[in-house]
C-alpha cells in the first residue's frame, strides 16, 4: 500500500497544481489552499482582501473552494468615489480617477476613496506628444504648465497674453523641432494646432463680455470676442485673416452662458508645415482616378498665415451654417496649371495630418485676398496648389486638333519635297530635312498619345519621347542659326565649301546626341516626375520643366545673336559692289526664311511662357494657334515660296498632267479600234447569214 500510495501520489500532485497551490505563511507550512487564498491558523484558509469565495464562507479549509474577485465599483458595494471621478476596478482592489479634462489639486489624477477627492477641472490639460524628442518643445510646455499652476479666473487675460506670447516665441526660434524629420514636424504642429483652440476656448469662458486682441512681437494675433447671448452676425478681424459667422453658430444648444468667438493667426507654424500633401475633396479625387488615373500626391505651397478659429460650442464638425473666411496672402498669379484653394488642417488617426478642401470652398480670389467658406472649424489656410482637374477650352481643342492636322499634312510634303527634289538639295535642304522629321513625329505623337495617362508606365515613356523630339526640333534650328551664319561669313557655294563638309560631320551627333543626353539626364535623376495626372508631359515640380524649357531658351538666344551677325554681314555685303550678286541674293533669301523659321518655332514657345496674368488667356489663344500651324509656315516659307520649288512642283504637275493625257488618248484610241472590230465582225456575220440563205433556196 505504501508503495502504490508514492507511485500515485506524483500524479495527483499534477492534478491538484492548477486547482491551487500549496499556501505557505511565513515559512510556515499550512493546508492546502486555493488561488487568492491565504492560510489562517495553519489549518484554514481566507480569501485574499479584494476577494470572495464562491459559497460565501469567510474561513474554510477544502482546496476545492475557489476565490473570485470583489467588483467594489458594482453592485451591491458601489465604492464612491465622489463627484467628477469615476471608480475603476482591478482584480482584488479599485482606485479612483478624475473624469477626462480634470485632476487632483496635487496634479495627479488617481486616488483611493472619496476622501481623497480633489478633482477639478483642467484649464491647461496639454502636454508634450509621445514619442517627440525636443527640447525646444519641452520647455514650452513647462512654462505652459507654470501658467496652468498660476492661473488665476481673474487674470484670465494676462494668462492668455503670456500664452500667445510663449507660442509666439517657440515657432519664431523652433530650434532642435526644425531637425525632427518633416512627418514628425507635421505631427507636432498638428499637436500644437489642436491643442491651442483647446486651451483658448476654455480660458475665454472666465473673460468679460467684449473683444480682446492680443499681438505678439513675431507676428502671432488673436482676436476672441465675448458676449451674453449673441444674436445676430458677428465678423473677428485682425490683419491677415476675418472670420464672419452667426452667433448662434457659436452659442452651445446646451448651455445659456456666453458665447465666444475667437481667431488666432501663428504665422510661425508654416516652419513645420513643409512638404504636407493636400488631400482633395472625394468627389474631385474620384474624377481624377477615374480620367487621369492615379492622383499623385503633390507638395502645395503655402501663401497666407495658418489661422486656427474656435467657438464656444466643441461641435464644430457639421456647422448649421457656413463661416466666411476672408484671407489676406501674398500677392501671386496663378499659372494656368494652378489653382488658388482654401484648405483646413484634418487630423489623421495617428494624430498628424495633412491639407484638405473637404467642406470648403473658395468663393473668391484677387491678387493678394481670398474669400472662403467652410461648414465646419479648424485650422485653415490658403495653397497654390496643383488644379490638374481644369476643364479644357472647347475652342481651344478644335484649334488644337485642326490646326495640328493641318501641321502634319504640311510638314509629310515638306518631307517629301526636300528628300525628292534633287535640285535643291544641299547642306540646308539637309536641316529642313530633319527638322520636319522631328516636328512630324512630335506633332503626331502630341496628337495621338498625350492623354494616355492610365499606365503610367507607357505616359511616362511618351512623356520622354516627346521631350527628346521637341529638344531635337530646337537643335535642329540651332544648326540652321549656326550655318546660315557661316554662310553669310564665307559667301561660298555651300555645296562644295569646307564650311559644308563640317556641318556634313557635326549636324547628325549634334542634332541628336545632344537632346539625347539631356533627356538621359533627366530621366536618370527624376524618372518620376515624366508624366503627370493630365497629361503625358514634364511635370512642373521641383523645376523639372525647365529641364525642357532651359535648352529651348538657350538655343532661342544663341539663334538671335547668329541672325544679328548675319544680318551686319549681310548689310556690310551689300555695300560692296563687287560682291557676287547671285550669292548675296541667296543669303539674303536664306536669311529671310531663317528668320521667319525663328519667328515661328522660338516666338510660339516664349507665348507659351508668358501665360500668366490677366493676358493669361489671350496668349494660351496666340500659342495654340501659331505653334498647332508650325508645319504649315515652314511648308509655305522653304517650299511655296522657293522659286527652285515652284519650277520642280510645275514640272512634277506637267509630267502628271501629260501622263494623263497620254493615258487617256491611249484609252480613246483603243476604244476606237475595238469600235471598228466590232463593226467589222457584224458585217461579216451577216454576210454569211445571207449566203446560207441563198444556198438554201
Amino acid at each position: 500500500m505504501k508503495g502504490r500510495y508514492f507511485a500515485f501520489h506524483p500524479g495527483l500532485c499534477v492534478l491538484l497544481i492548477p486547482l491551487g497551490a500549496i499556501g505557505y505563511k511565513n515559512g510556515a507550512p499550512c493546508a492546502r489552499c486555493p488561488r487568492n487564498a491565504h492560510c489562517t491558523n495553519a489549518t484554514f484558509c481566507r480569501c485574499d482582501p479584494g476577494f470572495t469565495s464562491l459559497s460565501g464562507k469567510v474561513i474554510f479549509s477544502t482546496s476545492s473552494e475557489v476565490c473570485t474577485d470583489i467588483n467594489e465599483c458594482g453592485p451591491p458595494l458601489y465604492m464612491s468615489c465622489g463627484s467628477l471621478a469615476r471608480c475603476h476596478n482591478v482584480e482584488g482592489s479599485y482606485y479612483c480617477e478624475c473624469a477626462p479634462g480634470h485632476e487632483l489639486l496635487s496634479g495627479g489624477t488617481k486616488f483611493q476613496s472619496k476622501k481623497e477627492n480633489t478633482c477639478q477641472e483642467v484649464l491647461f490639460s496639454w502636454t508634450s506628444p509621445s514619442g517627440v524628442k525636443s527640447q525646444s518643445l519641452s520647455r514650452f510646455f513647462d512654462k505652459v504648465q507654470q501658467l496652468s499652476q498660476d492661473f488665476k479666473p481673474a487674470l484670465a487675460k494676462n494668462t492668455i497674453q503670456d500664452l500667445v506670447e510663449e507660442i509666439d516665441e517657440l515657432l519664431e526660434t523652433p530650434g532642435d523641432l526644425e531637425t525632427l524629420p518633416p512627418s514628425e514636424q507635421h505631427c507636432v504642429a498638428s499637436h500644437l494646432l489642436i491643442g491651442l483652440e483647446d486651451v483658448l476656448r476654455g480660458l475665454s469662458k472666465f473673460l468679460p463680455n467684449g473683444p480682446l486682441t492680443v499681438h505678439a512681437p513675431a507676428g502671432t494675433e488673436l482676436s476672441l470676442k465675448v458676449q451674453e447671448q449673441g444674436i445676430g452676425d458677428v465678423t473677428v478681424g485682425q490683419s491677415q485673416a476675418k472670420m464672419q459667422l452667426n452667433w448662434d453658430v457659436a452659442q452651445k444648444s446646451s448651455n445659456l452662458g456666453p458665447s465666444v468667438v475667437g481667431l488666432i493667426s501663428t504665422p510661425g507654424m508654416s516652419k513645420l508645415l513643409g512638404e504636407v500633401p493636400l488631400v482633395l475633396e472625394p468627389k474631385q479625387q474620384e474624377a481624377v482616378h477615374e480620367h487621369k488615373g492615379l492622383l499623385e500626391e503633390v507638395s502645395p505651397v503655402l501663401l497666407s498665415d495658418v489661422i486656427s478659429a474656435f467657438i464656444s460650442n466643441k461641435d464644430t464638425q457639421s456647422l448649421s451654417s457656413p463661416v466666411t473666411f476672408i484671407f489676406s496672402h501674398h500677392s501671386v498669379t496663378p499659372w494656368p496649371t494652378q489653382k488658388v484653394l482654401c484648405v483646413f488642417w484634418e487630423r489623421g488617426q495617428d494624430g498628424c495630418g495633412h491639407w484638405s478642401t473637404t467642406g470648403c470652398r473658395t468663393v473668391a480670389t484677387r491678387d493678394a485676398s481670398t474669400t472662403c467658406e467652410c461648414t465646419h472649424l479648424s485650422s485653415f489656410a490658403i495653397l497654390m496648389g496643383h488644379d490638374d482637374m481644369q476643364q479644357e477650352d472647347p475652342v481651344l481643342v478644335v484649334i488644337t486638333y485642326v490646326g495640328l492636322g493641318l501641321s502634319l499634312l504640311c510638314l509629310l510634303l515638306a518631307a517629301l519635297t526636300f528628300l525628292l527634289c534633287k535640285a535643291i538639295q544641299n547642306t540646308s535642304t539637309s536641316l529642313h530635312l530633319q527638322l520636319s522629321i522631328c516636328l512630324f513625329l512630335a506633332h503626331l505623337l502630341f496628337l495621338t498619345a498625350i492623354d494616355q495617362t492610365k499606365i503610367k508606365v507607357l505616359c511616362a515613356i511618351i512623356a520622354g519621347a516627346l521631350h527628346y523630339l521637341y529638344l531635337a526640333a530646337f537643335t535642329w534650328m540651332l544648326l540652321e542659326g549656326l550655318h546660315l551664319f557661316l554662310t553669310a561669313r564665307n559667301l561660298t557655294v555651300v555645296n562644295y565649301s569646307s564650311m559644308s563638309r563640317f556641318m556634313t560631320k557635326i549636324m547628325f551627333p549634334v542634332g541628336y546626341g545632344v537632346p539625347a543626353l539631356i533627356v538621359a539626364i533627366s530621366a536618370a535623376s527624376r524618372p518620376h516626375l515624366y508624366g503627370t495626372p493630365a497629361r503625358c508631359w514634364l511635370h512642373t515640380d521641383r523645376g523639372f520643366i525647365w529641364t525642357f524649357l532651359g535648352p529651348v531658351c538657350t538655343i532661342f538666344s544663341i539663334n538671335w545673336a547668329f541672325f544679328l551677325m548675319t544680318f551686319w554681314i549681310v548689310k556690310s555685303k551689300l555695300s560692296s559692289i563687287s560682291s557676287d550678286v547671285s550669292t548675296l541674293q541667296n543669303t539674303r533669301m536664306l536669311t529671310f526664311k531663317a528668320t521667319a523659321q525663328l519667328l515661328i518655332l522660338g516666338c510660339t514657345w516664349c507665348l507659351g511662357i508668358l501665360q500668366v496674368g490677366p493676358a493669361a488667356h489671350v496668349m494660351a489663344y496666340l500659342f495654340t494657334i501659331i505653334n498647332s500651324l508650325q508645319g504649315v509656315f515652314i511648308f509655305l516659307v522653304y517650299c511655296l515660296l522657293s522659286k527652285q520649288v515652284r519650277e520642280q512642283y510645275r514640272k512634277w504637275f506637267r509630267g502628271v498632267r501629260k501622263s494623263k493625257a497620254e493615258s487617256e488618248k491611249y484609252t480613246l484610241s483603243s476604244g476606237t479600234m475595238s469600235d471598228a472590230s466590232k463593226h467589222s465582225v457584224e458585217n461579216y456575220n451577216e454576210q454569211l447569214t445571207l449566203e446560207n440563205l441563198s444556198l438554201r433556196k
